[in-house]
């Protein structure tokens, strides 16, 4: 591109190494970045942080989920705890709300629009930003790898932070999450038509970001 995108939707399943890219992309075009699973994350942590339990009948913490990402802030991003997997689940399950969905989708479009601390643009990383909160954005892009690639590097990311895994728990539960994402009513996760589809499955976190910014950098404005 001759000039840099103001937006960048980036999506695609857990694990697929969007979060890293997305992160990367940021600092190379010196754009604001927004990770919206943390979004949903931090309504699932508010959520349990009230006792409300998050199990399978979505009418037990709807009203509950509701509230609390109508009444969600900026500083509720920075909260400890909320890259745990138990958060990582909930999450999943309060994102397939249509009222949570709703709720966030202004909060977005106002951090793709105008972004925060003076900044010229924005990378918003998600499941359906291309698709539903950006739709309109600059570069789109749907990464993604196998489910048995991404089991492998949650299992490896596990382990390094010290928390006990069995790999065929994290493959079980990638498998549920990605059913519950690409299955749900309410805004799946879906590559936009116009995204460009970048498997990581056999790609180093500089080899996707070098087909990443080729694809950026060779589009016309």
């Amino acid at each position: 591109m001759s000039t840099p995108p103001k937006i960048i939707a980036i999506d695609g399943p857990a694990a697929a190494g969007k979060g890293t890219l997305a992160k990367r992309l940021a600092d190379h075009f010196q754009l604001e970045l927004l990770d919206t699973g943390l979004l949903y994350r931090a309504v699932a942590g508010k959520v349990i942080d009230i006792g409300v339990e998050i199990a399978d009948d979505p009418k037990t913490y709807s009203a509950s989920a509701g509230q609390a990402a109508r009444g969600l802030i900026p500083a509720d991003l920075e909260v400890d705890g909320l890259r745990s997997d138990q958060v990582a689940q909930a999450a999943s399950k309060v994102s397939a709300l249509p009222e949570v969905r709703a709720a966030l989708l202004s909060f977005q479009r106002s951090f793709a629009e105008h972004p925060p601390y003076g900044g010229q643009g924005a990378i918003l990383d998600g499941r359906d930003i291309g698709t539903v909160v950006c739709p309109e954005a600059d570069v789109k892009l749907f990464i993604s790898a196998s489910t048995e690639i991404r089991a492998k590097r949650r299992f490896k990311e596990l382990q390094e932070r010290g928390v006990e895994a069995i790999y065929a728990r994290v493959l079980d539960d990638m498998r549920e999450r990605d059913a519950r994402d690409t299955g749900r009513d309410a805004s799946p996760l879906v590559a936009a038509d116009d995204a460009f589809l970048l498997d990581t499955s056999d790609l180093d976190a500089d080899q996707a970001f070098a087909a990443a910014l080729d694809f950026i950098e060779t589009r016309s404005t």
